[in-house]
């Protein structure tokens, strides 16, 4: 079996060196080289044809972003961006998911040995899933399981039943859930759909200040008003609230209407804000008035609640695979029968609409 071949590309010598020796474990990745900035890069990928690349934000010469874009343009494959943890590197890093990259990863403390061995095992396993993905050609811009751990599931959060906690209603609303690749296709779906449609509930994998970022970002181009959830915020028609990085996010009712609670706790299937629990919760607290999407991501967070939304009378919907960067979390939920109708992001979009 071919290796992947990757590029790091850093202006960051240690962090090359590092990035380099975190990879040097895993049998299925070789770093073929590396670049100090964007244009000794585009020179090591017409020489060394890397699978993937991994991407610093702010270097020499030309910055990571501009690099990006450009990169997405001419001669696209598949990125990951090495984001710090900043609201300035939240805001970026959100702006070059939009540009095409497929995932990001924070850069490490290096605090402990331990740090640095969950920082080598979750980048590895980054590079083999975009390894994987589809990455298309942009148009000019205008501007194997690798982590073995504890596996939850939404139980940690909420039982399947648990009379009393919920008072149901039967106004629509709509739940979508992503991970990788899943902010560009939140993104279009947000930018076309009219402020008339039901409240929207979403979970996308994301850490702390990029869940912000990232609504932030789409509440500038869409018509509908798009923020970070809060514990009690209400969930009106015209309304998107984004499950916040590091907490889960549950829809709940009273008799003025849907509102979310957000809360503490343990990952389920790895994630926090994890899908499964957005999706459980809306299966108990709407019923038949939801419908759920489920969309590009890694993983099978999210199969199961779409599969109790579809058997409390939901209408789900999954991404289909050609949409998809990475067909995982749909297609697990389509292995599962929750999936009343698959459809690509255009579809997706016409359907939500039909809901007015």
């Amino acid at each position: 079996m071919d290796k992947i071949k990757v590029l790091i590309v850093d202006d960051s010598a240690v962090m090359r060196r590092f990035l380099t020796d975190a990879l040097a474990g895993f049998s299925e990745i070789e770093v073929v080289a590396t670049a100090l900035d964007p244009y000794i890069a585009a020179n090591k990928i017409a020489s060394h044809h890397p699978d993937v690349m991994t991407l610093d934000i702010e270097m020499p010469r030309m910055d990571g972003l501009t690099f990006l874009s450009k990169l997405m343009v001419a001669n696209p494959l598949p990125v990951i961006m090495v984001s710090s943890m900043t609201d300035k590197g939240a805001s970026e890093t959100v702006r070059a998911l939009e540009y095409g990259a497929v995932d990001f990863i924070l850069k490490p403390s290096l605090r402990s040995d331990a740090d640095r061995d969950d920082f080598a095992r979750s980048l590895a396993e980054k590079i083999i899933m975009a390894s994987k993905s589809r990455v298309k050609r942009r148009k000019a811009p205008s501007a194997p399981s690798i982590i073995v751990e504890e596996k939850h599931t939404a139980d940690v959060i909420l039982s399947k039943n648990d009379p009393g906690r919920f008072r149901t209603r039967s106004e629509r609303i709509i739940a979508i859930g992503a991970s990788t690749g899943g902010t560009e296709v939140i993104d279009e779906i947000l930018m076309n759909i009219p402020d008339t449609l039901p409240g929207i509930v979403i979970t996308q994998h994301m850490p702390e200040k990029f869940t912000d970022a990232f609504a932030r970002r789409v509440n500038d181009k869409s018509r509908l008003m798009v923020k970070e959830g809060a514990n009690g915020d209400r969930v009106y028609k015209g309304t998107a609230l984004v499950a916040p990085g590091g907490r889960h996010m549950m829809l709940r009712a009273d008799s003025n209407g849907y509102w979310v609670e957000v809360v503490e706790g343990p990952p389920v299937n790895r994630h926090k804000p994890s899908v499964d629990v957005l999706f459980r919760s809306v299966s108990q607290t709407a019923g038949k008035s939801a419908v759920g999407v489920i969309c590009t991501g890694m993983g099978d967070d999210g199969a199961r609640g779409l599969l109790e939304m579809k058997e409390a009378g939901a209408v789900t919907l999954g991404q289909n695979e050609a949409s998809c960067v990475v067909y995982g979390m749909p297609r697990e939920a389509m292995k599962l029968g929750a999936v009343d109708m698959e459809k690509d992001v255009r579809g997706i979009i016409e359907y939500l609409k039909t809901l007015e």
